[in-house]
């Protein structure tokens, strides 16, 4: 008997997963045909936690173009240029189309630290700068009034934005201070816009307990139930928006080993003894389930 489960328990696990991943594909709303940013903290973070969204989006049938823009070099063990150079041969790894999408800032503002917080306007001020669309008004409609102003629509280089939660999976104060700075730069963007919808649409990962955190695979169905039951939830509501409230993403068996190759291939500086349990029993290495947040 002992044999027998043994046998069973690992191919009834198997199974629950390929089936699962084929139904998230197949039920869940898809982006297609956007200009997506992966915004980061350290080199790393792109693989460690948002490799099946990464994969999915990138995948060349979707027609996404996808970039990742890292706050940091990740330069606490001073190590900052080698990781620069693996985090470009994880994102060819993930599927990203080139080395040239992917980029590094490098600024004593946002240093590698587990305990600093990163200022949220000056993320804004970077997030602005590199994807807010720059001006063409003539020296004349400079002149406008802040009403005539008001009737622009914002305009930005992205589409989607996808980041950390407010509490950044890991708390990691990195982490957490990128979702106030994305918020910021959407708000700071649509003030006195009102009327407009925001240009871009910002996704989160949601964060989990401990004990979700470390259930691989076996998190799935329970990750796929919520989402369905709060989809259902908000059905009800008119949405003006033209995104789908909820993403979710569930690597099969070829998407997870790409993932864990991102890793230990790729980040090889980062591959310390208890990394190799994240990317053994990790969940978000296998699935991550996306919010999109509201800018008010």
């Amino acid at each position: 008997m002992q044999i027998y489960l043994a046998v069973i328990i690992p191919v009834l696990i198997l199974a629950c997963w390929l089936y699962t991943a084929h139904i998230a594909r197949a039920s869940f709303p898809r982006l297609c045909n956007k200009r997506i940013c992966l915004l980061i903290a350290h080199p790393d973070d792109e693989a460690m936690f948002f490799a099946p969204t990464v994969l999915a989006l990138a995948d060349p049938q979707s027609g996404n173009h996808v970039k990742i823009l890292c706050l940091s070099s990740g330069d606490a063990d001073g190590l900052g240029h080698t990781r620069k150079i693996e985090l470009a041969q994880s994102a060819i790894l993930l599927g990203l189309r080139s080395e040239k999408d992917v980029l590094v800032i490098e600024d004593p503002a946002f240093p590698d630290s587990m305990i600093t917080t990163w200022d949220a306007a000056k993320l804004a001020t970077v997030l602005s700068r590199t994807f807010q669309a720059s001006s063409t008004k003539t020296s004349s409609r400079k002149q406008a009034s802040s009403s005539d102003k008001s009737d622009e629509a914002p305009t930005a280089m992205i589409d989607v934005l996808i980041t950390f939660d407010r509490q950044g999976i890991s708390r990691h104060p990195n982490h957490i201070s990128l979702y106030h700075g994305a918020v910021a730069w959407l708000r700071g963007m649509m003030k006195s816009k009102t009327g407009w919808e925001c240009p871009v649409a910002l996704y989160t990962l949601t964060s989990t307990n401990i004990l979700r955190k470390y259930a691989s695979v076996l998190d799935a169905p329970f990750t796929m139930l919520r989402c369905v039951l709060q989809s259902m939830a908000g059905a009800g509501a008119k949405e003006k928006e033209s995104m789908p409230k909820r993403l979710m993403y569930l690597s099969d068996v070829g998407a997870y080993r790409t993932a864990q190759r991102a890793m230990t291939q790729a980040h090889k500086s980062q591959m310390r003894w208890f990394r190799w349990g994240w990317i053994g029993v990790g969940r978000y290495m296998v699935v991550n389930d996306l919010k999109r947040e509201r800018i008010i």
